[in-house]
């Protein structure tokens, strides 16, 4: 049973942090500028995205960006969740870090796009940069989520073919 509901969990804190540390960035009186926790690389900023990452899509029309950035994003959302019920029946499970990666996935997806239906933009509040002339594109902790659950993705399948190589080493 933990086993099932272990990806939700994870993906509804993912979730509540994201809302929260947006909330409070939102009601702050923060600036463009914020402040800088390491001056030369790493700020806390107020700024609000209408697009995707690295700004795509920010000036496109409404209908489009609503099709785009809220339609795309719930059919992924369904697709993850999904995955992660199949993968919760006994005969079917997918190993855990797999369904780690998809709930950090699925939690920082949900941040997003409830930014997205409820304030048509999403807030991005952390800032890194080298020196004054490298600005990395503002995030949050929904992008970062989304982002480590990607990675994780990538190296559980690099493990599996891995294990799948070695397999086949072994039996030959």
């Amino acid at each position: 049973m933990v086993y099932n509901l272990a990806p939700f969990v994870i993906a509804a804190f993912v979730f509540l942090l994201d809302h929260l540390t947006k909330f409070l960035i939102r009601n702050s009186s923060l600036t463009g500028d914020g402040f800088a926790v390491i001056p030369g690389f790493f700020n806390i900023v107020h700024n609000e995205n209408p697009g995707v990452a690295f700004g795509l899509f920010a000036n496109s029309k409404g209908w489009v960006r609503m099709f785009i950035l809220i339609g795309l994003s719930a059919a992924v959302l369904v697709i993850i969740i999904t995955v992660l019920l199949k993968g919760s029946r006994p005969s079917e499970r997918r190993n855990w870090l797999m369904r780690v990666a998809l709930a950090l996935v699925l939690g920082g997806a949900m941040g997003n796009l409830y930014d997205r239906i409820v304030h048509e933009r999403v807030t991005d509040f952390v800032q890194l940069h080298a020196g004054e002339s490298y600005y990395f594109p503002d995030f949050n902790v929904a992008d970062s989520c989304i982002t480590i659950g990607a990675c994780l993705l990538i190296i559980d399948m690099w493990r599996g073919r891995e294990k799948r190589h070695h397999t086949a080493n072994v039996s030959n």
